[in-house]
């Protein structure tokens, strides 16, 4: 169909377009001003909005926060799991006493009453920080026992009793020396962590812990599906929970690839 003139990718000269809205004579509509047409790919949401541009606009969020949530708990994990294997004692029962406290709670409460401890009225990217360490805060816990056990099992190898007679420090002992032994799981566990993360963001903004409009991510956008009339008359708005089941599971697979392919006995 012909319309307006434009660059085919900024540099071809061209008035040919592939699809377009046309008033009731066939001509094609404005591309602004009064009467100016519009599609919307996915469909509209209650505002009018597209669907398809919000989608895209929220997984900024929806996919940034588990990774700096991801890498955060992974951090804390090695870090307090390889002190507590590592010196072991009194230092070990603090660490997996709080572990085992954190492990106890279940989710949902657990994060009601870190969201309640987010200031009221905070700015888009404070809160975006706030959910970010409140992901991170809860996820470090599993990784952290592993992380516990290889130290455990490594702390007495020759090659540790060497490099303390040799007067390494113990944090280079750790992060040189202990942490390379086990690398591939970790790597592993790290991809393997980012799909609970997306699904932790998304589930705090549905039930209206995280995320609020006039931020968008894909937990804001299936909020506005939990009347299950406006689902049945507009069943469009269930979109956005394909592209999370999408990411999620291509994140698990990644994880399983990665894990084969770092697998020693195979």
């Amino acid at each position: 169909m012909e319309g307006g003139e434009y660059k085919l990718f900024g540099l071809i000269p061209t008035n040919i377009h592939l699809y377009g809205l046309v008033d009731e004579e066939g001509n094609p509509a404005p591309r602004s001003g009064t009467g100016a047409g519009r599609i919307n790919i996915f469909g509209a949401d209650t505002n009018g909005g597209c669907i398809f541009s919000r989608i895209l606009f929220g997984s900024r969020v929806s996919l940034t926060v588990p990774f700096v949530a991801a890498a955060l708990s992974f951090v804390l994990g090695i870090l307090l799991g390889g002190i507590s294997g590592y010196f072991g004692g009194w230092v070990d029962n603090v660490i997996q006493r709080i572990i085992e406290v954190l492990s106890a709670i279940p989710s949902i409460p657990l994060w009601m009453a870190l969201s309640a401890a987010i200031p009221p009225g905070i700015s888009v990217s404070a809160l975006y920080l706030y959910i970010t360490i409140i992901l991170s805060f809860i996820g470090w816990t599993g990784l952290a026992r592993v992380v516990r056990g290889k130290f455990i099992s490594l702390r007495k190898e020759d090659y540790v009793t060497a490099a303390r007679l040799a007067g390494v420090s113990d944090f280079s002992i750790i992060i040189r020396h202990l942490v390379p032994g086990f690398l591939s799981y970790l790597i592993v566990n790290l991809t393997l962590g980012i799909p609970g993360s997306i699904l932790g963001e998304t589930s705090m903004s549905y039930l209206g812990l995280g995320m609020k409009a006039p931020a968008t991510s894909w937990g804001v956008l299936l909020k506005e599906t939990e009347d299950l009339v406006s689902v049945a008359q507009y069943p469009w708005r269930m979109i956005p929970l394909i592209f999370v089941i999408v990411t999620v599971l291509a994140f698990n697979f990644l994880g399983d690839g990665l894990r084969d392919a770092a697998d020693p006995y195979k």
